[in-house]
């Protein structure tokens, strides 16, 4: 189901009064509720996929009680790669199988051996990729003794399923999200209030500036070879707001819905596109992965800690594992490479950590030093995310080619481009988005703004609606992480 949908504005009202009509005195009533609303929610998709994430969340329920009444370390630790095979084992037949396949059969034909192997119809389970790691977490944190396991099935399923952030996160914690589905929650309307803003401004960046950007970029990345190399520019910098807007926008949306129901889910943007050098971007974006990488995957590596050779390595493979996480194609691979590569020089300076404070801390306008250190790091992303966006990694190098050979274009061009009037339209909700943004940089959120009087925050509601209902595109386009 998706969450711009008609069959969500059904469903959410629903799920949410008989939710709080349950009381909240009955908590495993309201987990129970909880689940069966999770399951239809997913299963609206493809209710065959209903047996492979309860299978998924029974195994760990279980290895997890298992790991904890044993202090037999090599036991514990069978039990833990059982985990990691199982989980890791579907995610890479569904996500993995025919790209390993076509590489093995390129790589034979490249030796002068060909091989003939015939790929599998697989369907994509939606939302693999977030809730394998989200299961993987909670055995991994009993077998370092940092969780204790739940004896209670219906929570820990329910938390595994959680319909806000199950198909496209946040990638949540147990030792975070999983103690309060055993805690009694109790409806806070100031809460409900801002978890409803939240979801507002998410609609916004979804409907208004994500799905009206995806209609240029879509039409410029379906034929390159023939778009003018203006417009190859001008899509490249549409995608860069437009997966900003379609990713963070479905985070703000989910948080908010989950705060509905008196849960708090981890940040997961943080005003990525304010800062200052690419180490405060990634902190900045999509937080949920880079800490879980971070944490069960960099720092077991030895992190930074090594000399130079080993910060090289422990940051080229996290980085390259990130990108091969959002998909099976050498794309993503040069993404996260790219990335890499950016970071690299500030890690090695010791000047990854300069930038821990809010841009502007000490008023409203930036000094000309975070003013270019915002543009450099800008530009960066945008250039990287052309290889995110691309079909294949020779399709982004002569997308980028023919920008830096053949541009720039005539005044003429861009000027009559920008006077097109859905195009001013869309550059003006962006700028209205970013000044948004940055007026509420230290907030939660780009529309959290309890903190005005009650006249001024309706006025903003009521911009922020119109806006929806005047400019939105409402084809029931779906998430980019849908796909991830």
């Amino acid at each position: 189901m998706l969450f711009n949908s008609i069959e969500f504005a059904v469903f959410l009202p629903l799920v949410f009064a008989v939710y709080w009509m349950i009381g909240s005195s009955r908590v495993r009533s309201q987990n129970a509720w909880l689940l069966v609303a999770s399951y239809v929610f997913y299963g609206w998709w493809d209710w065959r996929f209903l047996s492979l994430i309860l299978f998924s969340s029974l195994l760990d329920y279980t290895l997890g009680l298992r790991m904890a009444r044993t202090e037999h370390r090599p036991k514990r630790k069978a039990l833990l790669i059982l985990s990691l095979c199982v989980n890791l084992g579907f995610l890479g037949f569904f996500k993995y199988y025919n790209f390993f396949l076509d590489n093995l059969a390129q790589a034979f034909t490249l030796f002068g051996q060909p091989l003939e192997m015939r790929g599998l119809d697989i369907i994509l389970p939606v939302g693999i990729s977030f809730y394998t790691f989200q299961t993987l977490s909670y055995t991994l944190d009993i077998y370092r003794g940092r969780l204790q396991p739940t004896n209670d099935p219906l929570s820990f399923l329910a938390f595994v399923s959680f319909f806000p952030q199950l198909v496209a996160g946040p990638i949540e914690r147990a030792s975070n999200l999983l103690p309060q589905f055993q805690t009694p929650r109790t409806f806070d309307r100031r809460r409900a209030e801002d978890g409803m803003r939240q979801m507002l401004w998410g609609f916004f960046k979804k409907v208004v500036i994500a799905d009206n950007c995806a209609i240029i970029v879509n039409e410029v990345y379906a034929d390159i070879g023939s778009a003018e190399p203006y417009m190859l520019a001008i899509a490249a910098l549409l995608f860069t707001f437009q997966i900003y807007c379609d990713f963070s926008g479905y985070s703000d949306i989910a948080i908010g819905c989950a705060r509905l129901f008196g849960f708090d889910l981890m940040r997961n943007f943080a005003f990525p596109y304010f800062s200052r050098d690419i180490a405060e971007f990634w902190r900045r974006w999509h937080i949920s992965l880079s800490t879980w990488f971070r944490d069960y995957l960099y720092i077991p590596l030895g992190g930074s800690r090594g000399g130079r050779w080993m910060k090289v390595r422990n940051t080229m493979i996290i980085f390259i594992v990130s990108g091969f996480w959002h998909g099976a194609n050498w794309t993503f691979i040069v993404w996260g490479a790219l990335n890499a590569i950016f970071f690299l020089p500030l890690l090695l300076s010791d000047r990854n950590r300069t930038n821990l404070d809010d841009i502007a801390s000490s008023g409203i306008i930036p000094s000309w030093r975070e003013l270019r250190g915002v543009f450099v790091t800008f530009t960066l992303t945008n250039l990287a995310w052309v290889f995110f966006r691309a079909e294949s990694v020779h399709e982004a190098l002569v997308f980028l080619e023919r920008i830096f050979t053949e541009f720039p274009a005539s005044y003429h061009q861009i000027v009559s481009f920008l006077y097109f009037i859905p195009t001013s339209t869309l550059f003006a909700c962006i700028a209205f988005m970013f000044g948004f943004e940055w007026l509420n940089r230290r907030q939660e959120h780009g529309l959290e703004v309890a903190r005005f009087k009650a006249i001024t925050r309706r006025s903003m509601y009521v911009v922020v609606l119109l806006l929806i209902f005047v400019f939105g595109s409402f084809d029931k386009q779906t998430f980019i992480y849908f796909q991830f």
